[in-house]
Order: structure tokens, then C-alpha cells, then sequence
């Protein structure tokens, strides 16, 4: 027992010099790189340079702390100054170590990680303490770090969508509670989701509105159409009815899948009790029929038996029509990616998890820098549809398909 505590005691001692050396090497490296820098800048790097030729000139050290793969590194750097075209001197700024910077990009990028993941800032101090040791990490530390990702999503909604080869669409909102005018309150953010000619997902926008009206959704589709977005062949909605009438305003006669696990949904709150299993099986013989006409024959015998028992079941089933029966116009390979909007509700579902940690956001821009993040970072892994390979005969018809 003494000889095996002994052994461990003696291989942390070598594991703990063996980090210490990496420490110092890594120090040495920063060190010898910036010295390297400034050299090539003052031109000296290789030969002597004439008074008449000097670009600058030495002005001494400075002591900097950086914190990298191996903990904060305390650094002694050379300060110089480079003379202007106006023959005044000016600070040379090394860009291997730029100023203010306290974290090497690698260490910033395992912050936003773990923050993305759902940590606030003493989780990620407790994941992240090999690496950042004694470094000080505060919350407006964070804030900054993941701040970074505004830019990047400021150039994402700007950017051209001319060259997607879009096949469908999916639109939905998902509700966030933000505070804005000194209040807490509930916002939603529409969501539109693509799909390309390959089978794969793209998120396509995120627009904060205050509520989902056909002026809200118009806006956000507008927005699409100017970044050049080619019209699809599908949109897949939940039925709400100020984004159907922006589809309408945008795209006139645009083939249009109502969801249909949405319409179940509206058939269970008007369904009683008693009946709720049996109205959702002759749902189901509707929505899950071999053919359009199978569909078309059950959705005709579901009418006249709920008709006279259930006026409300069978008005919210007429409400939905044929664009609930949209999907069979497609390859039966897409039926079931088709016929929902799961695609988008999974990816709801995944800002839900990460956002049920986090109360509220702080501002609008703090909501649409998360979300967008957690998709852009790989956070979010959003896999190709069903019968992905038939996309390319669906692209190539000189019409709209619908459901006749």
C-alpha cells in the first residue's frame, strides 16, 4: 500500500514538472515569435540597414498576460515605434499578441463553447479550469467573448442567397422572453429553415418581431426575396394565418403544406374526451393514406361521421383543405419530412433547451446572437431530409407542384 502511494505520488510530481516545462516552451515560443515580428518590421531580420533606411526603432519592453492552452502566460514583449510617412514615430503593434488581448483565440472559442452549451459563468470557470488555472474570467468577460459572434451574425443576414439551389422552406416561429422598454415579455422570433438540392438543411433567418402578423412575416420574407432567394417549390407552415397571407403577398400560388401534426393538435383541444382516440385514428387514415385519393376518400368519411357529434372537430378539419394533402404531390420517399414542420420544431426545440436556462435576454440582438450561434458553432447538427436523393427531379419540373 505505502509502495503503490509512493509510485502515484512520484508520477504526479513528473506529470506536474512535465506541464510546467510545456508552460515555459509555450512562453518561450509567444516571446521569440513577437521578437521575430518586430524584427521583420524594422527590416533587420536578415542584414543591417543604413541610418537612412531605419523604419523605426527599439523603445524597450513591456510585461504582458496572456492566458493560453497551458494557463496565463506572463510574457515580456518588445515595444518599438515606426516612423509615418510624416517622418513621426508611431507604436508598432505586434499582431501575434494584440493589445488589450488577455485570452488566445483558442481559449475565447472554448468560452463561447461552453456557454453555448447552457453554462453560465461559474460552469464555465468549473469546465474550463485546466485551462484558464487562476486566469480571471468575468461575467462581462463572457458577455464580450460571445458579443464576437454579433458581427458574424450582423454579415449572415446581410449575405446573398443567389446561389442556394432551394427546394423547400419551412417557416415557424419560437417564443423567447426578452426584456425590452423595461419590461420582460414574451417576443417571438420567425424562423425560416431551407432545403437544398442535396437533401441538407440552412438556416436561412432569425427576425425578432412583436408578434407573428402578415406584416411581421411579410417583412421577413421580403427580406428573403432581396437577398435573392429563388422561389420554392414547398412551404411547410403551422397554419397560422398572417403568415399564410404574407405567402400569398409574396408568392402568389405558391404550393403550401399545411403541418399536420399542428392540425391534430387543433382537432384534440375541440375533441371530447371520450372520442379522442377514435378522432385521431380517422385522422390518422387521412394524413397517412397510400394514395391522394385514399386520403381524399378517408378525410370524406371522417366529415359525415363527426359532422352531427362534433361540428367543431369536423370545422377545424375543413379549416386546413387541401393543403394539408399537399405532400402527396411530392416523392412518397419525402412524405414524412413533408407532411410536418418537425424539421423546425426539433430546431425549436433544441433553443428551447438551451434557452430554459437562462430567464430572459437582456436585449433582442443577445436572443438572435444565441440562437443564431448555436447553429453556426455546430451546437446544433440539423441532418438532411427523407428521400433526399429525389430533390433534383423535384427541381427540375417546369411547374409548381401541387396537390390537385
Amino acid at each position: 500500500m505505502g509502495k503503490n502511494t509512493k509510485k502515484l505520488r512520484v508520477v504526479g510530481e513528473k506529470q506536474r514538472s512535465l506541464g510546467e516545462l510545456i508552460h515555459v516552451e509555450v512562453r518561450a515560443a509567444i516571446e521569440r515569435a513577437v521578437q521575430e515580428e518586430l524584427e521583420a518590421a524594422l527590416g533587420r531580420r536578415y542584414a543591417r540597414v543604413g541610418p537612412d533606411e531605419r523604419v523605426g526603432y527599439r523603445n524597450g519592453v513591456r510585461t504582458r498576460t496572456l492566458t493560453g492552452p497551458t494557463g496565463p502566460v506572463d510574457l515580456t514583449v518588445p515595444r518599438a515605434r515606426l516612423f509615418a510617412d510624416d517622418g513621426n514615430a508611431e507604436e508598432w503593434r505586434s499582431t501575434l499578441v494584440p493589445r488589450y488581448q488577455r485570452r488566445m483565440p483558442e481559449i475565447n472559442k472554448a468560452v463561447a463553447a461552453v456557454y453555448l452549451s447552457g453554462g453560465n459563468t461559474r460552469r464555465i470557470k468549473g469546465a474550463l479550469r485546466p485551462l484558464l488555472k487562476n486566469a480571471p474570467l468575468s461575467k462581462s468577460a463572457v458577455s464580450r467573448i460571445v458579443g464576437s459572434f454579433k458581427a458574424e451574425l450582423d454579415a449572415w443576414r446581410e449575405r446573398s442567397l443567389a446561389s442556394l439551389k432551394l427546394a423547400y422552406l419551412y417557416l415557424d416561429a419560437i417564443a423567447l422572453r426578452v426584456r425590452t422598454g423595461r419590461r420582460v415579455v414574451g417576443m417571438p422570433v420567425l424562423v425560416a429553415l431551407g432545403v437544398l438540392v442535396d437533401g441538407s438543411k440552412r438556416l436561412l433567418a432569425l427576425d425578432m418581431c412583436s408578434s407573428e402578423s402578415c406584416e411581421a412575416w411579410k417583412g421577413l420574407l421580403d427580406g428573403l426575396v432581396a437577398r435573392k432567394l429563388v422561389r420554392p417549390k414547398l412551404c411547410i407552415v403551422d397554419g397560422n394565418s398572417g403568415l399564410r397571407g404574407a405567402i400569398d403577398l409574396t408568392w402568389p400560388k405558391m404550393a403550401v403544406q399545411r403541418c399536420t401534426v399542428h392540425k391534430l393538435r387543433n382537432l384534440e383541444r375541440k375533441a371530447p374526451t371520450h372520442a379522442l382516440e377514435e378522432i385521431k385514428g380517422d385522422y390518422n387514415r387521412i394524413v397517412y393514406a397510400d394514395t391522394l385519393a385514399q386520403a381524399r376518400t378517408a378525410r370524406g368519411a371522417f366529415i359525415r361521421k363527426w359532422k352531427k357529434n362534433c361540428p367543431g372537430v369536423v370545422a377545424s378539419l375543413e379549416e386546413g383543405g387541401d393543403e394539408l394533402l399537399t405532400f402527396y404531390a411530392f416523392p412518397r420517399e419525402q412524405w414524412r419530412s413533408l407532411r410536418t414542420t418537425n424539421a423546425i420544431e426539433r430546431l425549436n426545440g433544441e433553443f428551447r433547451r438551451r434557452v430554459k436556462t437562462q430567464g430572459s435576454f437582456p436585449t433582442e440582438d443577445s436572443a438572435l446572437i444565441l440562437l443564431y450561434s448555436l447553429v453556426a458553432s455546430g451546437q446544433i447538427v440539423m441532418h438532411k431530409i427523407d428521400g433526399a436523393e429525389h430533390i433534383k427531379a423535384v427541381l427540375d419540373k417546369s411547374v409548381v407542384l401541387a396537390a390537385a
